[in-house]
């Protein structure tokens, strides 16, 4: 059963429901008015007439007494003696009871007597004189047109009962499907993703859309946007380890290859060996960090780092790293304490200094600055290198981006993944990488970390 049907059926189930509960208390409402009135009635006719009755000598009620009641449309009644004989009746000739069940009451009391068709409403009411009991009287009237009225009633009360769930149904089935449609398109739209494996589609909101439905599609439109990117940076993965996996791997077989069929071992061949292999160990190793980082199975120490001598020993192998070949200086540095890990602090200011020496052309410099701004660490390090173009620097945090015209591959160079790790680090440490260039003048690398409390 689809979820319009369903919806239409309950909306429809609700109302039937609500509109029997009110036809219901309509139902009563009108019956139990109708019995007052009737019930009224026999009461005032009663009294009228008790006010007429007279006995006379024979110790029987007189009918001449009472010749001039003129009772309500519809009513009857039954005057008995004490014996239980009956000695005044309207309408003349009637000998059986009103009220069989109620004959020898002795208080006033209300009964309804007959099967449907046939009901009559009777207040029995003893008669009592100065010398006692003296009788009983019966006082009744026909509910012929009160079971009309009520059948009538019933009958209004279900038609429009029967008819508004029908209405009801009818527009909540229209409505349903007006309200429900988008979700069928969303469903169409993933079907054919399924089937298409394209993530690009995104599906259209026909004009402005406030409510929950809208919600799910911008939703899932967001969802189809990550997963498009997810999709899209995991074959640009596989494909960037790919080529950073075929380039060593070729090195090491042709240099195997070249001392095969030389038939000795060649020390040049040993070491390009050697070097592609710590390639791929680096390469390895960087690809299981990442990997442990996004499982959330990184162990990460904290405890509270002095960040001023993790500068100062980053400062002194970024001198042996640059050599003679360029200038590596500290313009500032403040006594600094921050919480967190400090050997992966240590290594993301090595990896960007490294990358600051290694892409600084000879004579340049890189410049290295520490201290405190408000309640946070500022650490800078700054090249004069050839910079990087604008439109890299939105992706260089990501994982093999490497900017072909700034940034030269080496033999010895990275895989593109330093920088992935050390934003990792930093924002697991609560900090930000800020990054500013200009082509031909140099980069600048700002770490922002909370200071220790």
């Amino acid at each position: 059963m689809s979820l319009r049907l369903r919806l239409s059926l309950l909306y429809t189930l609700v109302l039937g429901g609500v509109l029997l509960l009110f036809g219901s208390l309509a139902y009563s409402l009108v019956s139990v008015t109708l019995l007052d009135q009737t019930d009224t009635s026999l009461a005032r006719n009663a009294t009228d007439l008790i006010q007429q009755l007279r006995i006379n000598t024979a110790g029987r009620f007189d009918a001449r007494a009472v010749s001039s009641f003129k009772p309500d449309e519809n009513i009857v009644y039954q005057v008995w003696g004490n014996d239980r004989e009956l000695q005044l009746a309207r309408p003349v000739g009637s000998v059986d009871p009103l009220d069989r069940a109620k004959l020898h009451t002795d208080r006033p009391v209300f009964n309804t007597t007959g099967d449907v068709g046939a009901h009559m409403r009777v207040l029995t009411i003893p008669l009592i004189n100065a010398r006692g009991p003296a009788g009983l009287l019966q006082i009744g009237r026909n509910l012929n047109l009160f079971d009309a009225t009520l059948q009538t009633l019933a009958g209004v009360l279900v038609l429009l009962t029967v008819l508004s769930m029908v209405l009801t149904g009818v527009m909540t089935w229209f409505v349903n499907g007006q309200a429900l449609a988008p979700l069928a398109t969303v469903t169409k739209v993933a079907t054919q993703i399924t089937r298409a494996d394209d993530l690009s589609r995104r599906i259209q909101i026909s004009g402005v859309r406030d409510d929950e439905v809208g919600e799910l599609i911008e939703a899932f439109n967001q969802v189809l946007g990550r997963l498009e990117k997810l999709f899209t940076s995991q074959r640009r993965f596989l494909a960037d380890v790919s080529h950073e996996l075929r380039t060593p791997l070729t090195v090491i077989k042709g240099n195997v290859g070249l001392m095969r069929k030389m038939k000795t071992l060649d020390e040049e061949s040993l070491s390009g060996i050697e070097t592609e292999v710590d390639r791929l160990t680096r390469l390895v190793g960087d690809l299981l960090f990442l990997a442990q980082a996004e499982s959330g199975r990184m162990p990460m120490d904290r405890s509270p780092v002095e960040m001023d001598t993790v500068l100062l020993e980053v400062f002194q192998q970024a001198r042996t790293l640059a050599g003679e070949r360029i200038s590596v200086t500290i313009s500032e540095i403040d006594q600094i304490q921050v919480n967190g890990d400090r050997d992966r602090l240590k290594q993301v200011l090595l990896n960007i200094a490294g990358n600051a020496v290694q892409y600084t052309p000879p004579g340049g410099r890189v410049i290295l600055s520490m201290r405190k701004a408000g309640d946070r660490a500022q650490i800078t390090i700054s090249d004069t290198g050839p910079g990087i173009p604008a439109v890299d620097l939105p992706h260089i945090f990501e994982r093999f981006y490497r900017s072909e015209k700034s940034r030269k591959r080496s033999l010895h160079g990275g895989f593109g993944l330093g920088l992935s790790i050390a934003f990792w680090i930093v924002r697991n440490h609560g900090g930000t990488i800020d990054v500013a260039s200009t082509e031909g003048k140099g980069t600048t690398f700002t770490v922002w970390l909370p200071l220790h409390k």
